[in-house]
C-alpha cells in the first residue's frame, strides 16, 4: 500500500491509473479506523479497480468547544489496518496540503437548507465544513466514486445534493451501518464512552426500533412517538439533540408517515455525541 502525504505525489498515481482506463474509488475518513470504516473499504473494493482511503481529522468542520484538539490520531494502526485490507493507498495530508491557503478564511461551499436542520441546528456551519473540505478532496482525487457511511445520514444527504449540483463527476455510494452485537453504531466517538455508558449506549437503537413499530402501527402522532422517545432517553442518561421522522429522500417533514422514511437521532451520553438512524418503508 502506497502512503502519501501531498497531492502532487497521488495525482501521480492516479494518473498513471486513469491513463490505463482503471477505475478509482475515494474512502474519505477523519481515522481512527474501525469496523464501520473497514467495511466501506471493503464495499469501494467492490466497485473500482482501486481504492484511495484519506485520512484527514478536518479543522473547519469543528465548532468552538468541540474535540478537534482531542480527536483520536491513530494513523500508524490506521495504516495497518488499511494494508491488510489490500487498500492501494493512503492518503494522509497535511493541512497546508488541503488549505494551501489557510483555514481562517477559506473558500467554503454550502448547501442549503438541508445544512441547517437537524446537527445542522445544533451544530452551526459543521455541514460547511464537512462539504467544503469533501470537495477538494473529490477535485484533487477526482474519483469515479466516493463512499459514505448511512450513519451520518444528513452528511449523505447533503454530499449527494452537492455532487448533483454541481455538476461532479463522482458517483456517492453509501455504505450500511456497521453495529456490535448489542446494535450500538460503529463510531469513532464510541471510545469516549465509559464502561458504564456502553452497557446505556445500545438504547438509542433500541429507541429507533421501537419508535419505527409505533410509526407503521399508526397508533399515535409523529409528534407523540417523537416526544415518548426522546424522554425515554433523558430517563436513560441521555441529553437528546433530536429524535425526529423524515422523508429519506430530502430530509423533510412528512405530513403523515408514508414512503421511504427515517428516523433520525442525535444525542449525548457522558463525554459523546451519538448519531444513529434507521430507515423504513409504510
Amino acid at each position: 500500500m502506497l502512503t502519501i502525504s501531498d497531492k502532487k505525489t497521488l495525482r501521480e498515481q492516479l494518473v498513471e491509473w486513469h491513463q490505463v482506463g482503471e477505475t478509482v474509488a475515494l474512502v474519505p475518513t477523519m481515522g481512527n479506523l474501525h469496523k464501520g470504516h473497514m467495511s466501506l473499504a471493503k464495499l469501494a473494493a467492490t466497485k473500482a479497480d482501486h481504492v484511495v482511503v484519506s485520512v484527514f481529522v478536518n479543522p473547519t468542520q469543528f465548532g468552538p468547544g468541540e474535540d478537534f484538539a482531542t480527536y483520536p490520531r491513530t494513523l500508524e494502526k490506521d495504516a495497518r489496518q488499511l494494508s491488510r485490507a489490500g487498500v492501494d493507498a493512503l492518503y494522509a495530508p497535511t493541512v497546508e496540503d488541503i488549505y494551501p491557503l489557510g483555514i481562517e478564511n477559506p473558500t467554503r461551499v454550502s448547501v442549503p437548507v438541508l445544512s441547517e436542520t437537524l446537527c445542522g441546528e445544533k451544530r452551526p456551519g459543521h455541514f460547511d465544513g464537512v462539504t467544503s473540505v469533501v470537495l477538494r478532496l473529490l477535485n484533487i482525487v477526482s474519483p469515479n466514486i466516493a463512499v459514505f457511511g448511512e450513519k451520518d445520514y444528513q452528511q449523505l444527504v447533503i454530499l449527494r445534493r452537492m455532487v448533483e449540483e454541481l455538476h461532479m463527476h463522482t458517483r456517492i455510494v453509501a455504505g450500511e451501518t456497521e453495529r456490535d452485537d448489542a446494535g450500538l453504531a460503529m463510531s469513532s466517538r464510541n471510545q469516549y464512552l465509559t464502561d458504564g455508558e456502553m452497557l446505556t449506549a445500545p438504547l438509542l437503537y433500541a429507541t429507533l426500533c421501537d419508535a419505527r413499530d409505533k410509526f407503521i402501527a399508526g397508533t399515535a402522532s409523529i409528534a407523540s412517538i417523537e416526544s415518548e422517545a426522546i424522554s425515554k432517553l433523558k430517563a436513560a442518561g441521555f441529553a437528546p439533540d433530536y429524535f425526529s421522522l423524515r422523508r429519506a429522500s430530502d430530509l423533510s417533514v412528512p405530513e403523515k408517515p408514508a414512503g421511504k422514511l427515517i428516523i433520525l437521532v442525535a444525542a449525548v451520553l457522558g463525554k459523546a455525541r451519538l448519531l444513529d438512524n434507521l430507515q423504513f418503508e409504510n
